[in-house]
């Protein structure tokens, strides 16, 4: 009986030892797996080491998937809340940085070290580092064959997450079990990531890489349009920051983005209305409201010399850099890919899988949880609660 067990929950990150947890101090005989020699990486490098745990506005809204309803009773069931009072108990000094972005003070290493404590208080068995080398089914039972002999079990939850960052061990196990069983994917691709432009078209702003400013930023037509006010980051090959990381999520390859450099100015209707009163050239206009590098690219960027006398120059023209300024329109190449990318956007169909226990549909006792799942949220803390949220709606099921 020694290796036999209620569920085997396999990937000790966010979500499964979540799951772990829930289910094991639910009195469930529980063991969590994960082939890693460092427990839950993603964890300890987030938020810059200090693990952006939560945001206190996360709700359905914020996340994109195929079947946009399906997070919402998991979300509704293990809110923020809960996750904060937990961090409380724990005494886990935090604060909140940005629009309800929750921080740890010191470390990540203290949220490692809360889940952990909370698996042991559910008595739950390791096997880390651990492979598993297949999932099979004996009559009820599951049957894993593993690096640390066969271990068999009622359930099994998959919370080995998506492709995102494979140098820290990210794999496409979730989605090979899941095609096993024959649960349909939405196709995974790079999510919350740092967009690429052709090199040549990008060669004008490459020496502004590092220059960082607010902006808004939006992608799609009517339905599908959306649009966030964020940082933005040029950097050597393209863009980066919130904004970008954001928009990311949400754009097609082969559609433009729009950028307003400066959300708060009409910036050529207030150049045209000052052709009378400002006696100063566009060179030393601009610069009032962007940095005067970027200035100088947008003004080459429309063909203009910087010495050009702002009384002397048509409205025409004008109205052709306020738009560049206010709308200024790229096409990415691509993106920075997985190396890069924060999550995984796609994954398993929720279509395929019950919004109260994250169970297949067709596979009884086969769960998947957090960035497995066609679930992705918005950047600043929202996808860590969907994996305590999805973590806990599995434990709480078993």
């Amino acid at each position: 009986m020694q290796n036999q067990f209620d569920l085997a929950v396999i990937g000790a990150g966010a979500a499964g030892m979540m799951c772990a947890a829930v289910a094991g101090q639910r009195g469930r005989k529980v063991v969590l797996i994960d082939h890693a020699t460092k427990l839950a990486e993603k964890i300890r490098i987030s938020g810059g080491g200090r693990c952006n745990f939560t945001n206190l506005h996360a709700g359905p809204q914020n996340y994109l998937s195929a079947n946009p309803h399906f997070c919402r009773s998991a979300l509704s069931r293990y809110t923020s809340q809960d996750f904060l009072a937990l961090v409380k108990r724990y005494r886990i000094a935090y604060h909140e940085k940005h629009k309800g972005q929750l921080f740890c003070d010191h470390s990540a290493e203290q949220i490692i070290d809360m889940l952990k404590a909370e698996c042991e208080a559910g008595k739950v068995a390791w096997r880390m580092p651990c492979t598993v080398e297949a999932v099979g089914k004996d009559g009820e039972m599951f049957r894993l064959d593993t690096s640390a002999g066969q271990i068999h079990a009622a359930h099994v939850v998959i919370a080995t997450g998506g492709l995102s960052i494979p140098k820290i061990g990210a794999t496409d196990f979730a989605f090979r079990i899941a095609k096993q069983f024959g649960l349909k994917l939405i196709d995974p691709r790079p999510g919350l990531v740092p967009l690429t432009f052709d090199a040549n078209a990008w060669e004008p702003f490459v020496p502004l890489s590092g220059m960082a400013l607010e902006v808004d930023i939006e992608t799609g037509q009517k339905k599908s349009r959306m649009q966030f006010r964020e940082d933005l980051l040029f950097t050597h090959r393209g863009l980066s920051g919130p904004a970008v990381l954001q928009i990311s999520s949400y754009w097609d390859s082969g559609t433009p983005i729009a950028v307003n450099l400066v959300p708060e100015t009409d910036i050529a209707e207030t150049l045209i209305q000052g052709k009378g009163t400002l006696k100063k050239t566009i060179g030393n206009l601009l610069p009032q409201w962007l940095p005067s590098r970027l200035a100088e690219g947008m003004l080459a960027l429309n063909g203009i010399r910087p010495d050009a006398r702002l009384a002397d120059m048509p409205d025409k023209q004008l109205r052709k850099l306020g738009e560049s300024v206010n709308r200024w329109a790229l096409a990415p190449n691509g993106s920075e890919g997985y190396r890069k990318a924060e999550v995984t956007r796609g994954g398993v169909d929720t279509r395929e899988l019950s919004q109260q226990s994250m169970m297949a549909n067709k596979v009884p006792g086969l769960h998947f949880i957090g960035e497995a799942v066609d679930v992705t949220g918005w950047l600043g803390g929202y996808n860590f609660q969907w994996a305590w949220a999805s973590g806990v709606a599995a434990g709480l099921s078993v």
